[in-house]
């Protein structure tokens, strides 16, 4: 995918101009840092396996990792993060209301390029996602130190704050390919299963991961207060008093018997049983794939599943 990549990466520099010199290079800072570009990659492999060869595909992945980009400038103001992709966060580096300002620059830029594109169902996936992505930032403000989370709920909140990017990706590949609204359906499914197996395992890493390969302080998610499916299944499993240390970091934000808990979360095998929940999803996004014609595309879809599951970062 490396050509095609390259041509999203010609885009992004394009759009991200400004005369505004602190925009430019926030923005640049942010999408320099790279990552798995996971979801512009999604959109591309859609569009390629129904056929789809029109420069728009470009223009839609830049969208897509530009409101991705947005959302994780917001989020690191508001969990207080210092460290993302191995290196300081904007906000630790320019400041919170510069990095909130320019997400809110990019956010806009992206409604721009959806307008340059003129066609309405982009605008319309495109406007339901955003919305529904700050719907789930606002309900994981609303479970932060609530030890008692259900996990549905805790599902909800992945569901929306990013499998929703992951079902928009793939859907507007389906969009732009010309798929009947019954495959359109599939390939947001797919997306949906995908993006939630991806956050499922992100969450695991917190406490099996290296941060070095990681690029995020370990322990973050329960220095935020976060009440990720780990925890949630290690104080189901654990004794009382694990449970007991367990509900307090969460309720309290305290990291100082994180080794302790880490210790729990394995012992308890707290981390295989969200892996194995990785995996079904993983599944169901594969189940997905079976109506797209074989091609390149669709094996890269198929690879996408299991890399995303088994990953150490």
């Amino acid at each position: 995918m490396a050509p095609a990549m390259q041509k999203v990466d010609e885009v992004i520099r394009v759009r991200l101009a400004s005369r505004v010199a602190l925009i430019d290079q926030i923005s640049h800072y942010i999408i320099s840092a790279g990552g798995k570009r996971i979801r512009p990659r999604l959109v591309l492999l859609f569009a390629e396996a129904l056929g789809f060869e029109g420069p728009e595909r470009y223009e839609l992945a830049a969208i897509v990792e530009f409101i991705h980009t947005a959302t994780l400038l917001h989020d690191d103001v508001v969990d207080e993060s210092s460290l993302r992709r191995g290196r300081q966060t904007a906000n630790a580096m320019f400041g919170n209301a510069a990095s909130v300002l320019v997400g809110d620059f990019l956010y806009s830029r992206a409604f721009q390029m959806m307008v340059s594109v003129n066609r309405m169902r982009v605008l319309d996936v495109l406007a339901d996602a955003t919305n529904v992505i700050a719907e789930g930032e606002v309900l994981q403000l609303m479970n932060i130190h609530d030890a008692d989370l259900a996990v549905a709920d805790y599902l909800q909140v992945i569901r929306y704050k990013t499998a929703k990017l992951f079902e928009a990706s793939a859907r507007l590949g389906a969009v732009i390919g010309g798929a009947a609204p019954d495959l359109e359906e599939c390939c947001a499914d797919f997306g949906r299963s995908l993006g939630t197996a991806f956050q499922l395992v992100d969450d695991l890493l917190d406490y099996e991961g290296d941060p070095h390969a990681l690029g995020k302080n370990v322990g973050d998610d329960l220095r935020e207060g976060k009440p990720t499916l780990p925890l949630l299944i290690a104080m189901e499993r654990g004794n009382d008093a694990e449970r007991a240390l367990i509900r307090h970091a969460i309720e309290h934000g305290e990291v100082q018997g994180l080794n302790q808990i880490v210790d729990v979360v394995r012992r308890t095998g707290a981390i295989e049983a969200t892996r194995a929940m990785a995996e079904v999803e993983a599944e169901q996004a594969r189940t997905c794939l079976q109506r797209l014609p074989r091609s390149a595309a669709r094996e890269a879809l198929l690879e996408l599943c299991v890399r995303s599951v088994h990953r150490s970062f």
